[in-house]
């Protein structure tokens, strides 16, 4: 998630492309075919595991990541006449169609179970396996909002209102999936996206680069910033025990997914490490290590979450084609109007 909380600095998979097997090398393990994954940079799962999972398949697993997942989209691309990895993890919901455009998936075979219903609807031939989900949604500050005797804004109309100016940090959709995942809600919840764009950043949005800059560095409560409205997700109150909560209405459903890579070196393993993320074992890890809800139904999710993690009943939700035929033109609309803002 761009969003696992607290941060990751304990991640089994560091992120490094190391692999459990190489911290302990001998000539049986030298020999153990490695399965590579491309993920953003908040995939964290537990030792013990990874650990399962290689005495299992078979295979030694190696990761890397290139940042967001809006990178790791990017990044795929570029390598796509000569891939680096087997499969990749963490393309979000606005990236599907983008990906399956590029024809850069194989089929991944896997039994999906409850996960179906995430599936995306113009991927007939099972190139993306769902693996988790969340919302997208403004999160609040509930103590700094009752020290001020102001009530929270609960819209995305409501933050133009000069009553919040100032007050709000988003991420920039260019980089951070959490902000394409905004950009395309506000596209899709306004008569006028672009009038509503620059009404907001007249009103003192804050554009940051990245979404654990907005959450750890310029949001009131978690940070020593200045916001006390930032661009987070539904899950995210959860680790603050109360002291913040998420404004509903303005929450957009994100699904991430993961696929085997065409012309991949180790598909079978690929393959296999779908399976392992589609398993019980991991679904159940999801909240707690990486801040999603799983996509098996039959995986509870903690106490913690049944308390602060409320999910919108009816998010805000856009037709993925249209946002595939469009992602360019209003990415670049949009530079053009920060651009503008801030001259």
């Amino acid at each position: 998630m761009k969003k696992s909380l607290p941060l990751l600095v304990a991640s089994a998979l560091a992120l490094t492309g190391c692999s459990i097997a190489d911290q302990a090398p001998d000539s049986a393990e030298e020999s153990t075919p490695t399965v590579t994954i491309m993920t953003h940079d908040s995939f964290n799962v537990p030792e013990e595991l990874v650990a399962a999972f290689e005495e299992e398949s078979g295979y030694s697993v190696s990761t890397t990541s290139p940042g967001d997942a809006v990178a790791v989209l990017n990044q795929l691309i570029l390598q796509q006449d000569n891939p680096t990895v087997d499969a990749v993890y963490g393309i979000d919901s606005y990236s599907t169609t983008e990906l399956l455009n590029q024809n850069m998936l194989t089929t991944h075979d896997a039994e999906l179970g409850s996960a179906e219903q995430y599936t995306v609807d113009s991927d007939t031939e099972g190139h993306l396996a769902p693996i988790d989900h969340g919302q997208v949604c403004v999160n609040i500050d509930n103590e700094w909002f009752d020290d001020e005797g102001l009530a929270p804004p609960e819209t995305l109309d409501d933050l133009t209102d000069p009553a919040y100016e100032g007050l709000f940090v988003t991420t920039d959709p260019t980089t951070s999936s959490p902000g394409l995942a905004f950009l395309v809600a506000t596209i899709t919840d306004q008569a006028d996206w672009q009038k509503y764009w620059q009404d907001l950043l007249a009103n003192g949005t804050k554009i940051a680069g990245s979404w654990s800059d907005a959450y750890y560095s310029d949001f009131t409560s978690t940070g020593d910033g200045d916001y006390p409205l930032v661009l987070s997700y539904s899950s995210s109150p959860s680790a603050e025990e109360g002291r913040t909560s998420s404004a509903l209405d303005t929450c957009t459903e994100q699904v991430e997914y993961a696929g085997v890579v065409d012309n991949a070196a180790n598909p079978e393993g690929a393959k296999a490490f779908i399976e392992f993320m589609l398993d019980t074992d991991f679904q159940t890890s999801l909240p707690e290590e990486m801040y999603m809800y799983p996509v098996d139904d039959a995986v509870a999710v903690p106490e913690a979450w049944e308390q602060h993690a409320e999910l919108a009943d009816e998010p805000l939700t856009a037709d993925l084609t249209e946002v595939a035929e469009n992602r360019e033109a209003w990415l670049n609309t949009w530079t053009e109007l920060y651009e503008n803002a801030n001259s």
